[in-house]
């Protein structure tokens, strides 16, 4: 992956820093973007030649803005993986619509918004990666996250479209569906409540960011040059 240079959106913590790593240990230069300017000068200084821009993916002038500081930095995105997301959990009777477009527009808008900024770069190299962090529920469905089941279903089907756009410009659209990741969101979750969930793993164990972070080093790299428009299960067998 040398000479190529990623950006990771919701790269400040947990899957997002994990790829950031993972990418960076594979050779690729890497911006990180995240909303908290503080836990990114944090993350950055861990990972080696790498950089970082504070974006807001609810905002299209935040996202203009970061990629353009970017692009200004480095000259090119090769690579981007869309994996900042947000979620405003409420039975669909009750959701107020608010919360509704809030996690839309961050995961599903903002995500496609952010794959705008870099196609143009892209087609002109005849090369790219752009990767989707997409989720479980995306494909099963999950009482209670309505929007945040919408918005990672509707990833899997701009995947879909937008690999079949892209294909003839060597550039590869993929996601990824992680399980139950072990992260700080997952963490407050009750020790009960995760009992019952490991029934449902037959590796019976939670995965780890690095889990993920793996995915996307392969989906991004040379030899996954023949894959696009994949969705690549990392669950632990929780859904086949």
């Amino acid at each position: 992956m040398t000479n190529r240079t990623a950006l990771v959106t919701g790269a400040s913590r947990g899957i997002g820093l994990a790829c950031a790593r993972a990418l960076a240990e594979s050779g690729a230069r890497v911006i990180l973007a995240a909303r908290n300017r503080a836990k990114l000068e944090e993350a950055s200084a861990q990972i080696p030649n790498s950089t970082w821009v504070e974006l807001d993916l609810s905002s299209q002038d935040s996202i203009k803005a970061a990629f353009a500081q970017a692009l200004k930095d480095v000259g090119r995105i090769d690579i981007l993986v869309n994996n900042a997301a947000i979620t405003k959990d409420g039975l669909a009777l009750r959701m107020k619509k608010d919360d509704w477009d809030a996690v839309i527009a961050t995961n599903l808008t903002g995500a496609f918004l952010a794959i705008q900024q870099v196609l143009h770069g892209m087609m002109k190299e005849r090369w790219g990666r752009i990767i989707n962090i997409s989720s479980i529920v995306g494909e099963t469905g999950n009482p209670g996250q309505a929007n945040y089941v919408a918005s990672k279903a509707g990833l899997i089907g701009l995947t879909k479209s937008l690999a079949q756009e892209m294909a003839s410009r060597n550039i590869t659209v993929n996601a990824i569906a992680p399980g139950f990741i072990e992260t700080d969101m997952t963490a407050a979750l009750s020790d009960d409540l995760k009992s019952k969930m490991l029934e449902h793993i037959p590796l019976k164990r939670f995965g780890r960011a690095e889990d993920i972070a793996a995915a996307v080093r392969f989906l991004a790299s040379d030899e996954a040059g023949y894959i696009t428009g994949h969705v690549l299960d990392v669950n632990g067998g929780m859904y086949m």
